[in-house]
């Protein structure tokens, strides 16, 4: 089986290169060789992969640079998406893509089903509910997975940016009316093996079943503040030597951003447990496994 992987330098996409590895050839071309930005190249480039599975976690994920960026944007998470799905509809290769809560508005406190109105805040969250019309649009076969807060213990996320600032501040302010549930890029490619196991077999009824679209995020919820001391109390507990002291607090309007966020991320796990038996564990329990591998290289 010939699998195309695209962003295997990036989170999730880098979770998921070693577990697939054992289900058949993995092609996984840098950014350069299979561009995103270039829609129109990669009909080309997909005639020559020849795959038989394609799994897409490759996006533009700069949240606050889009909203300046807004064409790149809509090219990486929309145009690109929607020819790669159009390519395999009509090859019938099944594809495997990645949302995100940014798709809503925030509003409210109950989490956010698969058929709940979308309503983005920003053009990243523009952009990637277009990429996932045009998925759907595209008829072929299809998962698109929407997820929130994803991190690991590399790579650049909030985990290490809490890590570092912890490391030479005494004092962080951290955001906490926002409210979801970190995931971990681990729990995510996890996941994903779950659903496409046992390979090879015939997705196309398997997405079929949950309308090709499930939320897929840890369970249990949190705000960024109550993450971020989470973060520094498993690192200290792990004997990394930490400067920060006092962990404020804050609103959403005292740290600005140039894409507005939303403030209720809960996305509702009744479809990944109802249709593919996956109960996710508990974004603390998950954070605890980043912890460890990133304690070993700070301490």
């Amino acid at each position: 089986m010939r699998i195309l992987l695209t962003g295997t330098i990036g989170q999730v996409g880098g979770a998921l290169h070693p577990l697939l590895q054992k289900y058949g050839t993995i092609i996984a071309p840098s950014p350069e060789e299979f561009d995103l930005s270039k829609p129109g190249m990669l009909a080309e480039k997909l005639d020559g992969f020849k795959p038989d599975l394609i799994i897409n976690p490759a996006a533009y994920t700069a949240v606050d640079r889009a909203e300046d960026e807004r064409d790149l944007a809509f090219l990486i998470n929309a145009e690109a998406p929607g020819k790669i799905a159009g390519w395999a509809a009509q090859h019938g290769v099944p594809l495997v893509h990645f949302s995100t809560d940014y798709v809503f508005d925030g509003s409210g406190d109950k989490p956010w089903r698969e058929d709940s109105v979308p309503a983005p805040l920003s053009v990243y969250g523009a952009s990637k509910l277009a990429g996932d019309t045009a998925i759907r649009a595209a008829n072929g076969p299809h998962l698109i997975l929407r997820t929130s807060w994803v991190y690991a213990d590399k790579g650049a996320n909030f985990l290490r940016t809490i890590a570092r600032l912890a490391g030479e501040r005494s004092e962080l302010k951290i955001v906490a009316d926002q409210i979801g549930a970190p995931t971990t890029a681990r729990v995510i490619a996890r996941a994903v093996l779950d659903i496409l196991s046992p390979i090879p077999q015939d997705l196309a009824g398997k997405f079929a079943r949950s309308g090709g679209l499930v939320n897929c995020v840890c369970s249990h919820e949190t705000s960024w503040h109550g993450f971020a001391l989470a973060i520094v109390a498993g690192l200290k507990a792990r004997g990394v030597r930490l400067a920060v002291e006092n962990i404020v607090p804050i609103g959403s309007g005292d740290f600005p951003t140039k894409a507005k966020r939303p403030g209720n991320s809960r996305l509702d796990l009744s479809r990944l447990r109802d249709v593919y038996g996956i109960v996710t564990p508990s974004w603390s329990d998950a954070l605890d496994v980043e912890l460890d591998h990133l304690a070993r290289e700070l301490v």
